[in-house]
């Protein structure tokens, strides 16, 4: 018994996928055209065939459609790809045998090198797997038109606003890489300005600052730090006392690292700004780094399986561990920002670089083209020392919870 009917197909105007018998779909846009899908699944893959506009292709021709695929699939044949290459063979198209997946695979395999976070390629390749490649991903790239790209973005666009937001660009990069390699033509329909800005809601974009953790409570967190036997244990302390990124820290070589002048430099590649970043390291660090030696030939801290870097949420996971969820790692920063500004009477600007933040004034930038390395290296020094007078302390996940005080004594022991 099919699910469905003429009428419900002729009136049926809402947004969204309506589901027929045999891997039938029909697509309602946002735009209100109304578009045949075939879902089929193929060497443990899924895909998706157009099979036209409805009122182009009506229900029953549509069913008929769907009978024919399945009879090639029955036989191992992939509907899609017979499509392809007698498109090609006929000349209709021949820019046909070029897939969405194999152009943005290309486009990501082009610019890896310039992305200055390694895990942005991996960012990318996932984010298209799971939004854009189940719709779009085989099909021709110069077919693709905008309610193909609302086809992706309208179902998450207000649901997860920024990976959505993401995705448009990232579809709208590779169909412009596409159309410079002459595989399209026309406008791009994942353009936002003068286009999908009047086709998707505005997105609410509520800016909520990193939780940091309170600098009172960082001393004892460094201390329930250092009792772990883990390598992003070590990771954490390096982080706390260099006020450095999580990628910058997860990331970091031994070839960066010059413990007996007792400095780390940056690469230029790897950091936010795209310049060289050199890090006073304290003894706090130094120690660190020294029960990290001989772990990995390459990497200051590697993965489990020492086949690469320490992943980034590893760093989250240890504070879970220690029961401070509540925090971030990069809200250390934060911490460190704060008590700069707070407890110590370093200018600003030897604060911001110790973050390595720019100059807001471009004039000055300019002209101020030191890194100021021996005041923060005092800087850092009296941040070290502000830690280790609190790892005395115990640290309370719950400091709004008054503790027994002889449990706390007991703790401390």
């Amino acid at each position: 018994m099919s699910k469905l009917t003429q009428s419900f197909v002729r009136t049926v105007e809402k947004p969204g996928s309506y589901h027929d018998e045999r891997g039938l779909i029909l697509r309602v846009s946002p735009l209100g055209t109304k578009k045949w899908v075939l879902r089929y699944q193929l060497n443990n893959r899924r895909h998706d065939l157009g099979l036209g506009s409805y009122p182009t292709v009506s229900l029953k021709a549509a069913r008929l459609a769907v009978d024919t695929h399945r009879l090639d699939l029955s036989q191992g044949i992939d509907p899609l790809g017979k499509r392809v290459l007698l498109d090609a063979a006929q000349g209709r198209n021949t820019n046909a045998v070029v897939t969405f997946r194999v152009e943005a695979e290309r486009y990501i395999s082009t610019h890896r090198q310039s992305w200055k976070n390694v895990r942005h390629a991996q960012q990318w390749s996932h984010s298209l797997r799971d939004h854009v490649y189940p719709l779009l991903g085989d099909m021709p790239v110069a077919s693709i038109d905008t309610e193909h790209v609302l086809d992706v973005l309208a179902p998450i666009w207000t649901h997860i606003p920024e990976t959505a937001f993401r995705l448009r660009n990232r579809m709208e990069l590779v169909l412009d890489a596409a159309k410079a390699r002459k595989l399209r033509e026309g406008e791009n329909p994942a353009r936002w300005r003068g286009h999908l800005d009047k086709l998707l809601p505005r997105q609410t974009h509520t800016k909520m600052p990193f939780c940091a953790m309170p600098a009172d409570q960082l001393g004892s967190f460094v201390r329930q730090l250092d009792s772990l036997a883990s390598t992003a244990a070590r990771a954490c302390e390096l982080l706390i006392y260099t006020a450095c990124r999580s990628s910058e820290v997860c990331d970091a070589r031994w070839s960066e690292f010059d413990l007996t002048a007792r400095l780390w430099t940056i690469d230029a590649a790897r950091m936010k700004a795209g310049k060289t970043h050199r890090v006073p390291l304290c003894q706090g660090a130094i120690q660190v780094l020294e029960q990290q030696q001989g772990k990995h030939a390459l990497y200051v801290f590697p993965n489990a399986r020492h086949s690469a870097s320490l992943p980034g949420n590893a760093l989250r996971r240890v504070m879970q561990q220690l029961h401070a969820s509540e925090f971030v790692p990069h809200g250390f920063r934060s911490t460190f920002r704060t008590w700069a500004a707070e407890n110590t009477l370093f200018p600003r600007e030897v604060c911001e670089m110790a973050l390595a933040h720019s100059l807001e004034d471009k004039v000055e930038a300019a002209y101020n083209r030191g890194d100021l390395l021996e005041k923060r290296r005092q800087l850092m020094s009296e941040w070290a020392v502000f830690i280790q007078a609190g790892a005395a302390q115990v640290f309370n996940p719950y400091p709004d919870i008054d503790q027994d005080p002889a449990e706390s004594t007991e703790s401390a022991l």
